[in-house]
């Protein structure tokens, strides 16, 4: 078995199934068919209403049967699998949004039948100018916008497939094997402890394992997330999926398959997502007691009109329980939450945060802990000249030059900064003669007839010249040497320095009431340094992906509800066990993949943002709830034959479905109020 393919499931294999629904392939098409059948049956309820004059020369048992034709596949085909989880819920006692939802549509829509069935046998004070008023747009409109919203949360649930495609992607496919002198290429899945394997410039490792032979700089930020390779040499260890940046080296394979570091980071980062508990909806909290309410109430209503009720008793005690149902029927319910979360949503696209997992917004609310990676998150990511002290009479931009042409035929970090920085300062690069790289050492080259070494200071001359110390050096700084002609001429610093809106967001982060540990694989030094000029709460320095997400539950399990923001694969499980991950736009594709948010332009300050959007869209929620609760409430005993005793008036089903409208463009209105949100 490989050890891309033995790290987890493949994404075909696996059927999502959520809230006991299947995969958003398949609700699809049934929303759209669902759309196309009720927007006919709306213009057909509201057009009297909207455009009299139009809709007056139309045969109203036309519109009837024309209406109930089009709901039907609407509820029992669209709607199939909300018919199928009401079932279920009525069978196991529980409560939810579906149940409520099925039993308002299914009210309405059998009471809608009988309707066109029987309408004429209905009581006089019932049955308006054209017959028994029908309630199939309630039916359909209902069943639409539900199937919208479970199509938006099942794609949040997918995210786990693509973060594992992605992490599966970074393993070759083959190994060049030696064998008594001879290399061949075989598949991974041939490669055994033992073997051994070379590995050439530009390639990226298969398997782990330690050098036998050669030495090379080793890309590991997948690992550490750190932008500076590092060397490796005779007996030290490489890691499966790390990129081999400069020498060609041979290596033994130790593990192999799914005992490879990066199998198993497959593996933490499945393992936490299917771990994740599906997040409870405010509706479905209410839903548990409302629901067994109004069901008891039509119920009682039923039994009270058959008893106590005029003769003939029968039909006036259906007709207002079908009322009471019909009133509750929850039409504002069904856009109370989706409404919220896709304007918000939207909100959010336009201040640069991408929600892709529509619950991350709900659980951001409560989350008390941001963990924070380093590289490329509270930091640029890639290192930057710093300062330039040049030796024996040199100019700085001349050391610069210098440096930078010896540097220009080189792919380390290291060496594209010093090229940058030449640009910056619109200073020309002479031609290079004789380059030499040195894993872990450094370059030397010929430029314009003198050779120019530049390796990390404290070995930078071959006469062992060590640089003195820049005064005040930054614990995060890189210093290299520079030699010309064997004599030392300079160092040059560089750090990967700190985004200049990251203090910003952090002062901000701690306003909102935060507490902020930055979690990173550098050294303590420079997390500590980094820490102290952010004003952090504390950091966790040299650790792995395994630790980072060991770091997450720890914090969990001391009761903090964790939010973690990182743009690295060294994040993704971290990213993925949190109460909410974060993952900045500029980083790896599995890293967002992996997170709930994505920040899109690597900017802690759309963080800040992230987190006034979650508040303002749950509290938007709430609104939408009691909304769509109060007009419900106050006409359910109305609809009950509550004033009947001393009015003698009964709650037309016609005015139930304005109360149940009136909530719904309340919700709605209210809902849209988010596109102006500030945040």
């Amino acid at each position: 078995m490989s050890a891309h393919g033995s790290a987890g499931p493949s994404a075909d294999s696996r059927a999502p199934v959520y809230m006991g629904l299947p995969h958003e392939r398949v609700l699809r098409p049934r929303f759209w068919v669902a759309l196309a059948l009720s927007l006919p049956v709306i213009v057909l309820a509201m057009g009297g209403m909207l455009a009299p004059r139009w809709f007056h020369a139309l045969d109203p048992r036309a519109s009837a049967w024309a209406q109930l034709a089009l709901t039907t596949p609407v509820f029992f085909w669209s709607g199939w699998f909300f018919l199928r989880r009401w079932w279920k819920s009525i069978r196991e006692c529980d409560a939810n949004m579906f149940t409520l939802t099925v039993t308002g549509t299914g009210a309405a829509y059998f009471y809608s039948v009988a309707a066109v069935l029987f309408g004429a046998a209905f009581p006089e004070n019932l049955r308006g100018e054209h017959g028994a008023p029908l309630y199939f747009e309630a039916t359909a409109f209902i069943t639409t916008v539900v199937l919208l919203g479970q199509i938006l949360e099942q794609r949040a649930h997918t995210r786990t497939d693509a973060a594992i495609r992605a992490l599966m992607a970074l393993a070759p496919t083959l190994a060049h094997r030696v064998r008594d002198g001879h290399e061949e290429d075989v598949p991974l899945d041939d490669i055994v402890p033992g073997d051994v394997l070379r590995v050439r410039p530009g390639e990226k490792i298969p398997v782990d394992g330690r050098l036998t032979e050669g030495a090379s700089d080793i890309d590991e930020a997948m690992l550490t997330g750190e932008p500076e390779p590092a060397a490796k040499k005779t007996g030290d260890a490489v890691s499966a999926g790390t990129f081999n940046t400069t020498g060609s080296f041979l290596f033994r394979a130790e593990r192999v398959g799914r005992e490879t570091l990066l199998a198993r980071i497959i593996r933490l980062v499945e393992e936490a997502q299917e771990s994740e508990a599906p997040i409870q909806r405010l509706a479905d909290r209410v839903s548990a007691w409302f629901v067994p309410g109004v069901v008891g109430i039509a119920g009682l209503t039923f039994v009270l009109w058959l008893w106590l009720g005029p003769a003939p008793a029968l039909l006036p005690a259906l007709v207002n329980a079908v009322s009471v149902l019909i009133i509750a029927c929850p039409c504002a319910l069904g856009l109370a939450t989706p409404v919220s979360l896709v304007t918000g949503i939207g909100r959010g696209a336009q201040a640069g945060v991408l929600v892709k997992d529509a619950a991350a917004l709900e659980t951001l609310v409560t989350a008390t802990t941001v963990l924070i990676d380093k590289t490329g998150t509270l930091t640029e990511g890639k290192p930057r000249v710093t300062s330039i002290h040049p030796e024996n009479n040199l100019g700085e931009n001349d050391l610069l030059a210098l440096a930078a042409s010896a540097e220009s035929p080189g792919e380390h970090p290291l060496a594209r900064a010093l090229v940058l920085a030449a640009r910056e300062r619109n200073l020309p690069l002479a031609p290079v003669e004789d380059f030499r790289a040195e894993p872990g050492q450094g370059v030397s080259a010929r430029v314009n007839g003198r050779r120019v070494e530049v390796g990390r200071a404290p070995a930078a001359a071959p006469a062992r010249v060590d640089p003195p110390t820049t005064p005040n050096a930054h614990p995060a700084t890189t210093r290299v040497g520079v030699t010309l002609d064997g004599t030392f001429a300079g160092t040059i610093a560089l750090a990967d320095p700190i985004k200049a809106t990251t203090p910003e967001a952090i002062r901000e982060l701690h306003r909102l009431g935060l507490k902020i540990f930055m979690v990173t694989g550098d050294r303590e030094a420079t997390a500590r340094a980094v820490a102290d000029e952010l004003g952090l709460d504390g950091f966790h320095a040299g650790v792995t992906p395994a630790r980072k997400q060991e770091i997450v539950r720890e914090h969990q399990a001391r009761g903090e509800r964790v939010a973690f923001a990182g743009d690295g694969l060294n994040d993704a499980p971290a990213l993925a066990a949190a109460d909410v991950g974060i993952a900045m736009g500029t980083g790896t594709d599995v890293a967002m993949h992996s997170a709930g948010l994505v920040l899109v332009k690597g900017d802690l300050r759309a963080l800040v943002k992230a987190v006034h959007l979650s508040r303002a869209t749950l509290g938007n929620i709430r609104q939408n709830l009691f909304f769509a609760f109060f007009y419900n409430g106050l006409g359910i005993p109305v609809a009950a034959g509550l004033l009947y005793p001393f009015t003698g008036w009964l709650l037309s089903p016609m005015l139930a479905g304005v109360a149940m409208s009136l909530s719904s463009i309340s919700v709605v209105t209210n809902a849209l109020r988010l596109r102006h949100a500030r945040l």
